[in-house]
């Protein structure tokens, strides 16, 4: 189990954040909610990543904001500055745990995943990004400058992320300078990862995730 911690970020502004820790890391994550905010669900997956030997990072983007209604959490989401929460909260948390474990992956759900392309966009703190079923308007983050190793994770019965849509970022990323690109379409809708959700799909989820820990396995060595 983590800890709530304080995140000194760039700006000089302080965010919570839930951080677990490995014994011996291989490296680090920074988790990126979805919009319901930083719940025990997201904790939970800074815990996995802790157990499979990566120090996880998950700041609080909501300052202290959790809601399980779906009308809320679009209101929070719409009014949340995503570029800036990339700059600041995420940058200060990939900061933190540089000093900790080295390399840095970013990686997120839904909104989270938006934001980790933006992070794999503008973050020179970046080292590895993997996004759950989250695409960024392009005028945020044209994934084309995409500079490091990317894994995308994709439903393909999903009204955000449409598969039109996950066919542009995938056309895109081809085109950009990312050493290493894998996107994977899984038969499932969206917010298949996140067992407290009506969508969660068990099989889904755990080939993701094997995938996830394989891929950081692979590109943050060394």
């Amino acid at each position: 189990m983590g800890e709530m911690i304080k995140i000194d970020c760039p700006d000089g502004h302080q965010a919570d954040g839930y951080l677990a820790e490995a014994a011996d890391p291989k490296g680090a994550v920074v988790v990126i909610q979805e919009w319901w905010g930083l719940n025990d669900q997201i904790k939970g997956v800074a815990d996995r990543f802790a157990a499979a030997g990566y120090t996880a990072l998950a700041p609080d983007l909501y300052a202290g904001r959790v809601t399980g209604d779906p009308d809320e959490a679009n209101h929070i989401m719409t009014n949340l500055d995503w570029v800036g929460a990339v700059e600041q909260d995420v940058r200060g948390a990939a900061q933190l745990l540089k000093s900790k474990a080295g390399k840095v992956c970013v990686m997120g759900f839904c909104m989270g995943g938006a934001l980790t392309i933006i992070a794999g966009v503008k973050l020179a703190e970046c080292d590895v990004a993997v996004c759950y079923y989250g695409i960024p308007p392009k005028e945020q983050a044209d994934p084309a400058q995409m500079k490091v190793p990317f894994l995308g994770h994709f439903a393909t019965q999903d009204d955000w992320c449409t598969p039109e849509a996950v066919g542009q970022l995938e056309a895109a990323l081809k085109d950009s300078p990312a050493p290493a690109v894998e996107l994977h379409r899984y038969e499932a809708q969206h917010a298949f990862f996140n067992e407290t959700v009506d969508p969660y799909d068990k099989n889904a989820a755990e080939m993701s995730w094997e995938r996830t820990i394989a891929f950081l396995d692979k590109h943050m060595a060394g």
